[in-house]
């Protein structure tokens, strides 16, 4: 595999690199600390408010855009759909994404970190229309004097297009307010300079000359074909989009007459109503009960038409009775069977999922008795896909064309996402992106990225095999990007679709609807001599499937995209492998040839505390506003990192209590710590040399190892758990251990030792905590510290040295484990564990004896030992405590 280059930057996207390797980015100077400012009662409230502010004033996160690419970390990041409101989904993902832009930022990286918000599309025209109670009316013409009522009435207002667009963009730009309020108590540290919409001129110019080169290039099309079609929002649908529903059902047996003859074939199907669009019957080419009747007529029942019997492999001989009624069309297997076999169509549903007017007799439409067809038929049209089926079942019976009972079953069918009634597949013409002839290329470049988790690769792989049909990137809808096409009307005032009239590069964003081509007047709109505006808008995935170029400005600063692009990092859920996922390759691929990011890092599904999926039908889902009023930013942050990459994770309020408890212990043990301190934090670890000291250093160090090495392979959870672990054994064992040694107002070496001991372990675990809990931290490091903890260096375990080298952990172990083990006795006696230990005596082995002596100075103070005993011999520790201390006699 050849390391890929881009022709937009000096950076090598090497796909060969392990996971673990990294680019050698110089990483900023850790400033020597000031003495410490500690206040007497630190507290957690506010603080998201206060950091908030002050580092939007200080641009702590604001790009750099002189770096270099090597020193750039750029984030696609997903832009959420404003057309509603966050939920804990979004809290959960977003803060994966942070913490990891965070930790690159401390490793020296310039992190290109943009927010977008997704504002076109259904969601949002859906959003507008029930808000204000109006819908599009494309033939209704501008009113600059339009006001929405205050509230909306039992009547729906009907506007012009221009006037829905207006008031779609008047909505979203209070959701985005909305939105951008809740991102920053989060702690996102995104550029808030580098934010777009995926409706702005910005995306819209991208987009439309994206589709323009695709066009060019043909691999943009345009057909009338059978289009996958959502009767209630009245627009088609792609693949992507569409997912599956079990619903009931039945199978209904009809008897078709085979033509000149006395006998019949006898079909099972659960779309009795499409029997007017029957084109053929299909059985597989070795079903031999089928062989004799294979290549012969059949006349349909009701409508007398005579209909071919053909052999195709996809026919399932299991299936019904082994033979299928094909339809134009009651599925996609109608779709492959009509196309293969060069079948008519005949459609019968129309767009609004009615049963439309057809011409018996005419051509396309011929019947052995056309009269008594159109009577049959006469009694379907117009009625609903349900209604109608119902009506021709009955029909059918009086007519003796059902044999036996209907059958019931359940099966799945499909519907659009978002809907809520069954798709139909219309005759239609769309705009398509070639995607079938890039299967091979798409499935290398899946193999090309970085997964995390690795697995997920699989789902990309498994859509990328299951493509059964090219991109359908057109909608019928209105708050979109619109096509730039305008097409010629001759004199006779026929549309000519197959020459379209297209806009210069520099001209676009254009608006068909409102703009005119070169060379035509406004008045020639809809005319014989004239033209018409392509009346449709592309797929929000055409315009997402764009966010690097989006995002990175390629079509108005291409010295910016050249600095972030292709891109370091796409984090998103796993659901939208499909579509978002999917076709940002597709479009890369076109474009560039290479993919437009290295890794991927895909995160689970938020589930309500039972660990059901959350959902509006459901009624369970759970908005973020009020737990991060109760349990705060930091909180919020620590429950969502603790979940593992790719895992699915229930909201758990114990979690993120224990995540505020964290918080508080931070500010609580710093404020312990640095109140010790003076001008010992800026001293250097030369003069920590007590063995306990340079234990706890050794260990930490470990920690840091791990940590990094968790980041950089995106384990943010196993970071966390790893700096955490270490935390609490900190503050539950050294800082009880040492405590006394650094009361000492002394510069003899053993004091000092425990001062620097901890102003350097305070110093790398509040960084290493800085990406998961940043208000805290950021707080805490103001107190002895100028300038942000989020723009200081990742730990390094330079820091730490000599004690990586020389410090033996088992010497904190030991001495942990006896304090314990005091502790615990004094407990039992319900003793104060300040009350002195007459007598401790520890049996071991020597070598851990050996271990402990080296504490033990530290040991006695902590645990109040008045005499300390040791001897060889199976493990054992007594601790006899004094008499009046325990409370006795």
């Amino acid at each position: 595999m050849k390391p890929q280059h881009s022709e937009y930057g000096n950076r090598t996207v090497d796909t060969t690199v392990d996971v673990s390797a990294t680019i050698d980015v110089l990483p900023p100077q850790l400033e020597a600390p000031r003495p410490p400012e500690v206040p007497d009662k630190p507290s957690l409230e506010g603080l998201e408010a206060k950091w908030s502010a002050r580092w939007e004033e200080a641009g702590t996160y604001s790009f750099d855009r002189s770096a270099p690419r090597t020193r750039v970390y750029a984030i696609d990041t997903p832009p959420p759909t404003v057309s509603g409101s966050l939920h804990m989904g979004h809290m959960f993902s977003f803060t994966h994404t942070d913490a990891v832009a965070r930790f690159r930022r401390m490793r020296g990286y310039e992190v290109f970190y943009p927010m977008g918000w997704d504002d076109n599309g259904l969601p949002t025209e859906r959003r507008v229309q029930n808000y204000y109670g109006v819908r599009c009316d494309p033939s209704l013409r501008y009113d600059p004097s339009f006001s929405p009522p205050e509230k909306p009435g039992r009547d729906v207002i009907s506007v012009s297009r221009p006037n829905f667009i207006e008031l779609c963009e008047r909505l979203v730009v209070e959701d985005e307010k909305a939105f951008e309020h809740l991102w920053r108590t989060l702690g996102l540290s995104v550029d808030w300079g580098q934010t777009y919409t995926t409706i702005d001129t910005t995306s819209r110019r991208t987009s439309q000359r994206s589709f323009l080169r695709m066009l060019r290039s043909g691999h943009a099309y345009s057909v009338e074909a059978p289009t996958q079609w959502d009767v209630d929002f009245q627009t088609a649908v792609s693949q992507a989009e569409t997912e599956d529903r079990e619903l009931e059902g039945a199978y209904h047996r009809l008897r078709f007459a085979r033509a000149g003859t006395d006998g019949g074939v006898e079909i099972e199907t659960t779309r009795p109503e499409l029997l007017a669009a029957c084109v053929a019957l299909v059985a597989h080419p070795e079903d031999d009960r089928y062989r004799t009747v294979v290549g012969h007529d059949v006349i349909t029942p009701l409508f007398d038409v005579s209909v071919p019997v053909l052999a195709h492999p996809l026919a399932d001989p299991d299936k019904g009775s082994g033979i299928a009624m094909i339809c134009t069309f009651g599925d996609t297997t109608d779709v492959t069977w009509w196309r293969e076999l060069a079948l008519p169509t005949r459609t019968v549903v129309g767009r609004n999922g009615r049963l439309r007017a057809v011409p018996w007799g005419e051509e396309g439409w011929a019947s052995e008795d056309p009269g008594a067809a159109a009577r049959a038929y006469g009694e379907l049209e117009g009625r609903t896909v349900s209604q109608a089926r119902t009506r021709i079942v009955e029909m059918l019976g009086d007519a003796g064309a059902i044999v036996g009972e209907p059958k019931p079953i359940r099966h799945p069918v499909k519907f659009y996402e978002r809907g809520e009634r069954p798709l139909e597949i219309v005759s239609s013409r769309q705009w398509y992106v070639r995607t079938l002839a890039l299967r091979q290329p798409l499935l290398e470049r899946g193999r090309e990225l970085r997964w995390h988790p690795p697995h997920m690769r699989h789902r990309y792989e498994a859509w990328v095999e299951g493509l059964n049909a090219d991109w359908n990137i057109s909608r019928q809808r209105f708050f979109g990007v619109p096509f730039p096409v305008w097409y010629p009307v001759d004199d006779e005032g026929s549309v000519d679709q197959d020459h379209p009239l297209l806009p210069a590069d520099d001209r676009v964003p254009v608006d068909p609807s409102s703009d005119t081509p070169e060379g035509y007047r406004e008045d020639q709109r809809g005319r014989p001599g004239g033209f018409v505006g392509d009346p449709d808008v592309m797929d929000t995935w055409a315009t997402s499937s764009l966010t690097p170029q989006i995002a990175g400005r390629r079509e108005d600063d291409p010295d910016l995209f050249s600095r972030v692009f292709p891109m370091d990092l796409r984090p998103q859920a796993h659901e939208i492998i499909r579509t978002w996922l999917f076709s940002t390759i597709v479009r890369s691929e076109l474009e560039y040839g290479f993919l437009p990011w290295t890794d991927a890092a895909i995160s689970g599904w938020v589930l309500d505390p039972e660990r059901k999926k959350m959902s509006k039908s459901r009624g369970n889902v759970i908005t973020p506003l009020p737990l991060l009023e109760s349990h705060g930013a930091d909180g919020i942050r620590y429950w969502a990192t603790s979940g593992r990459p790719g895992v699915d994770t229930a909201v758990d309020e114990g979690q993120m209590k224990v995540g505020r408890r964290l918080a508080i212990k931070i500010l609580n043990a710093s404020r312990f710590a640095l109140a010790r301190l003076g001008t010992e934090a800026a001293t250097g670890t030369d003069a920590v040399t007590a063995p306990l000291d340079l234990a706890m250093l050794r260990r930490l160090s470990d920690v840091v190892v791990d940590a990094t090495a968790a980041f950089e392979s995106y384990d943010y959870a196993r970071a966390l758990e790893r700096a955490e672990a270490f935390f609490w054994s900190f503050c539950d064992d050294y800082l009880e251990l040492v405590k006394a040694r650094a009361y000492e107002d002394s510069s003899a070496p053993g004091p000092a030792s425990a001062r620097v001991a901890l102003a350097v372990a305070l110093s790398v675990q509040l960084r290493l905590f800085a990406p998961f809990v940043p208000f805290v931290t950021e707080e805490v490091w103001s107190w002895w510290h100028d300038g942000s903890i989020h723009r200081s260096p990742w730990p390094a375990l330079e820091e730490l040295s000599p004690a990586p080298r020389h410090g033996d952990v088992a010497v904190l172990d030991m001495a942990a484990y006896v304090l314990g083990e005091v502790r615990r006795a004094k407990t039992t006696a319900h003793a104060s564990m300040r009350a002195p230990v007459a007598r401790l005596t520890v049996v071991d082995d020597a070598e851990r004896l050996a271990l402990l002596a080296e504490a033990e100075g530290d040991l006695r103070e902590a645990g109040g030992v008045v005499e300390l005993v040791t001897r060889p011999g199976p493990p054992e520790v007594a601790v006899e405590l004094l008499v009046e201390d325990t409370g006795q006699g």
